[in-house]
C-alpha cells in the first residue's frame, strides 16, 4: 500500500483578513484551523506531513506543531522562496509576491517520494475530504495518462456572508472527471441566490448545485515532475506579460494537462461544510462552528 504525504500550503499571508491567519486560534484549546485538518488527516490514515512556509515562520510553526500534532504525525517543513528559480532566471525588480501554488508545492520536491495530497492551511475541509484523498491515493496509478483527483465542495457550503470569494467552478463529464475549472474571482450570495461578477462587473447567476475547487488535491508522483518541468515556460511568458504579479497556479496547470489529454482528474465530492477565515468578521462564526462539531462528538474537546 502507498503511504501518501500530505502537503500543506501555509506560506501566504491573509491579505483581505489582515494578518497571518494560519496561526490564529479558533479552537477552545488554542487550536488553529490546520490542527483540525491534521487531526482529520491522521484519522484517515496519513502519517507524513510537509508544511510549505516562509522561513521567518519556522520557529513559530514548529512551536505550535511540536506541542500538538507533531507528537502524533511526522511533520517536516519546506520553504517557499521567491528567489528559488531555475538557472537563467532572476527575480524581477520590484517583485515581492511568491510565484503561486505550483511553486509552493515544488518547494517540497526533494522531500516527497511518492503520491501526495495538497491542501491550504487556512481552510477547514472536514473529515470526509481526507478519507476521500487517502482512499484514492491508496490505489492511484498512472497508465496511459496521469491519474489525479480533486475533492470538490457544493458551492453554497463554501461562501461567507461578509464579502466576495474566489472559487474555481468545476465542469465534469458523465463519469465525474474534471473537464474544466472556470475561475470566478468575485462570487457573492444575495437574497438567497448566488452570483459572480464578470469582467464587465455584470452579475451573473451561479447554480447552487455547482461544485467548486478549494485546493484539495490528490496527485500521483508524476505531477511533481510536471510542475517542475513546466516552470521555465511559465516564467518565460510571465516575465514578459506580468512580471510582478503573475502566478504559477495549480488549477491552471491541471487545466493545461487535461486539455493536452495528458491527465485525468476524478472529482470526489465532499459532504462536509467548508469553513475559513476569509475576512476578520468570519472568525466568530468559524469558532462557533468548530465548537459545535466538538460538542457533537466529531472531535475531542482537546485535539492533541
Amino acid at each position: 500500500m502507498n503511504n501518501p504525504t500530505l502537503i500543506i500550503m501555509a506560506a501566504g499571508m491573509g491579505s483581505r483578513y489582515g494578518g497571518l491567519k494560519q496561526m490564529d486560534p479558533v479552537g477552545s484549546h488554542g487550536e488553529i484551523i490546520v490542527d483540525f485538518s491534521l487531526y482529520d488527516a491522521m484519522m484517515a490514515g496519513f502519517e507524513n506531513v510537509i508544511f510549505i512556509i516562509k522561513e521567518e515562520m519556522e520557529e513559530d510553526m514548529r512551536a505550535l506543531m511540536d506541542s500538538g500534532a507533531a507528537r502524533h504525525l511526522k511533520i517536516d517543513y519546506a520553504f517557499q522562496k521567491t528567489e528559488d528559480l531555475p538557472d537563467g532566471f532572476s527575480v524581477p525588480s520590484g517583485r515581492v509576491k511568491p510565484w503561486g501554488t505550483c511553486h509552493a508545492v515544488m518547494a517540497a520536491s526533494q522531500k516527497v517520494q511518492g503520491a501526495f495530497a495538497v491542501i491550504n492551511a487556512d481552510d477547514y475541509y472536514g473529515p470526509h475530504a481526507f478519507r476521500l484523498l487517502y482512499e484514492y491515493l491508496q490505489s492511484a496509478k498512472d497508465d496511459d495518462k496521469k491519474r489525479f483527483a480533486m475533492v470538490g465542495y457544493l458551492l453554497p457550503n463554501t461562501l461567507t456572508e461578509y464579502g466576495s470569494v474566489a472559487r474555481g467552478v468545476c465542469k465534469t463529464d458523465e463519469e465525474d472527471f474534471l473537464t474544466e475549472i472556470e475561475e470566478r474571482l468575485k462570487i457573492v450570495q444575495k437574497d438567497g441566490a448566488i452570483f459572480y461578477a464578470d469582467n464587465n462587473d455584470t452579475w451573473i447567476p451561479l447554480s447552487p448545485a455547482a461544485t467548486v475547487s478549494m485546493n484539495c488535491w490528490a496527485f500521483t508522483p508524476s505531477f511533481m515532475q510536471e510542475i517542475v518541468d513546466g516552470f521555465p515556460a511559465f516564467l518565460s511568458e510571465t516575465l514578459l506579460e506580468n512580471p510582478l504579479k503573475g502566478e504559477y497556479l495549480l488549477p491552471r496547470k491541471i487545466d493545461e494537462l487535461i486539455k493536452q489529454k495528458k491527465a485525468t482528474v476524478k472529482v470526489l465530492r465532499s459532504e462536509d461544510h467548508w469553513y475559513g477565515v476569509t475576512y476578520a468578521e468570519d472568525k466568530p462564526h468559524v469558532i462557533a462552528a468548530l465548537q459545535s462539531l466538538k460538542d457533537k462528538g466529531l472531535y475531542p474537546e482537546k485535539l492533541w
